[in-house]
């Protein structure tokens, strides 16, 4: 039976709730049951000249962000939006998006952030569906017109959001700065249920449409409060931040984490791995977010000038597959820093945290992390709960768990009775806590009727100097029914082929059949606005390389 409930929260979202979870959650504290407009207010009168916040050259205080915050949420309130009304914005790692988060939690509104790097078929269905009532956008970046792509669609808009433009120059939207300067400040912000819906986040998937993901003050806030005891952060610990803020890992971390830690963010607009090194350097930043390419870049910039970051205590590295080679080299150049491999997703945030310290380096370099969660592994087919070190579905049941999704369909088959969710990932747990992901439920590829991890492939062949960035995907075959596809970036002035990919293979002691039967040798892998690699793409073009 299940124990999870049906509930409509304030703005009339309607929400998976279980009963048990959030009594267990609120006594543990790891819901602290306020919003982060609460949480701001706090920070704001405790030392409000504190830098807040870090954005090229400017620097805001708590109070300045909290004042500009009142000012919008004072427009939010005078254009007549209700709690759960929705604004999206999609804008780059600017200071402005904490502003908007902030003014949305004040005034009971849902935020929706949208990955810049999304064009017009994504962003009109995010707005339609999620029936926006306001969209903030940057007038050209990165040598794209988002005010022209507004204009493309907005005849297919079945709600016409308003748009105000940030960042843009003479635009026929309302400016953002102009705004913040004509706005009278919300006197008194609206009193927030810390379980209603406070964003909606769309899934960056590899198939199918996106879909929307809803989480509330509490299960956000949970995130926050479990990772900073996870990596001993402190109050004032810097984060560095250039992981997109629409995009799970970033929201939390700069938007979310400055006002529930009591932490400072650094933002990046733009990924340059020299400017990171000198930003987490002058700004003596103690933590980093990043997909595996910006650890992959830093440590280079690190080789380069033959000196580490002495002030970064911890990296946190996930969205792409992260080889071990790169998280001991890490470990090496940066002295002083835990860089370790984390588990989750946008409705399981983060299910995993480091070793104690430096000495189970092993552990963060070779395993996903140690679980922070309520987790079960279950048989492919049965569903039955497996034990540890057999490798099965991955499900997770957790304080920091999204609420459902927008659409109520979707929830379908997403849960099992228990309320667990389904990640739709292959995995083991190994020495008591340690959680491996093997690979995507998707992409299991299934030769000779045996079932083989991309995944333990793609890590063995890491190891390789010459090899940059590697997907193994699966690929039609006449005898086997599927075979082993690997698409490789080798760095430059390198190739590899075949029979070492094998000798790779054959050393690392796996089975002869999990030896990749051909290579594709590619600039680079299609990948998410997250950074995760878009297999299914992959697979479609493995589709021509089918064995006789």
């Amino acid at each position: 039976m299940s124990v999870v409930e049906q509930r409509r929260d304030v703005g009339g979202w309607l929400t998976r709730w279980n009963p048990e979870l959030a009594r267990r959650a609120v006594a543990s504290g790891e819901w602290p049951d306020r919003t982060v407009a609460d949480f701001a207010c706090e920070r704001a009168t405790a030392h409000p000249q504190r830098v807040q916040l870090v954005d090229g050259e400017q620097r805001f205080s708590c109070i300045a962000l909290y004042e500009q915050a009142r000012r919008l949420a004072g427009h939010f309130v005078r254009i007549g939006l209700q709690p759960g009304d929705v604004v999206s914005f999609q804008l780059p790692n600017w200071w402005e998006t904490s502003v908007i988060d902030l003014a949305a939690a004040m005034a009971g509104v849902v935020t929706n952030p949208i990955v810049p790097i999304n064009r017009d078929a994504e962003v009109g269905y995010m707005l339609n569906e999620s029936r926006s009532k306001l969209v903030f956008v940057p007038g050209v970046f990165r040598k794209f017109d988002y005010v022209a792509m507004l204009a493309r669609i907005a005849p297919k808009l079945t709600a016409k959001p308003g748009i105000i433009t940030v960042r843009a120059g003479a635009t026929p939207h309302v400016d953002f700065a102009a705004l913040l300067a004509d706005s009278e400040p919300l006197v008194t912000p609206r009193a927030g249920d810390p379980n209603a819906v406070k964003l909606l986040m769309y899934t960056s998937g590899t198939t199918g449409r996106p879909k929307g993901v809803l989480h509330s003050h509490n299960s956000f806030h949970a995130d926050s409060i479990k990772m900073k005891a996870a990596m001993n952060l402190r109050d004032d610990d810097a984060i560095f931040c250039p992981s997109p803020v629409t995009h799970v890992s970033g929201y939390l971390w700069a938007l979310n984490m400055p006002w529930c830690g009591d932490m400072p963010a650094v933002l990046m607009d733009v990924w340059n791995a020299e400017q990171a090194f000198d930003l987490i350097d002058r700004h003596r930043c103690a933590f980093m977010v990043g997909a595996t390419p910006f650890l992959q870049d830093l440590v280079a910039v690190a080789r380069q000038r033959g000196r580490g970051l002495d002030s970064l205590k911890s990296y946190l590295c996930g969205g792409a597959s992260v080889p071990p080679s790169l998280i001991y080299e890490a470990a090496e150049r940066f002295a002083n820093c835990l860089p370790w491999r984390t588990f989750g997703a946008t409705e399981v945030p983060t299910m995993t945290g480091p070793p104690a310290s430096r000495e189970g380096l092993r552990l963060a370099a070779e395993t996903d992390g140690r679980l922070l969660c309520d987790v079960k592994i279950v048989d492919l087919v049965s569903g039955a709960s497996l034990p540890p070190g057999e490798e099965g579905e991955i499900l997770s049941r957790e304080p920091s768990m999204a609420l459902g999704y927008a659409r109520a369909e979707d929830n379908d088959n997403a849960y099992d009775d228990e309320g667990y969710f389904r990640m739709g990932d292959i995995g083991r747990l190994v020495e008591g806590d340690q959680l491996i992901c093997t690979g995507r439920k998707k992409d299991l590829i299934i030769r000779a009727g045996e079932n083989i991890s991309a995944r333990e492939i793609e890590d063995v062949l890491y190891r390789s100097p010459k090899i940059v960035e590697v997907a193994v995907v699966s690929m039609p075959s006449r005898r086997t029914s599927e075979a082993i596809c690997a698409f490789v970036v080798p760095r430059d002035g390198e190739t590899i082929d075949l029979p070492e990919v094998a000798r790779l293979v054959g050393e690392a002691g796996l089975a002869r059949q999990k030896t990749p039967e051909y290579i594709a040798l590619v600039d680079e892998l299609p990948k998410t606005p997250s950074g995760k690699v878009r297999k299914d793409q992959l697979r479609q073009r493995a589709q021509s390389f089918a064995l006789d």
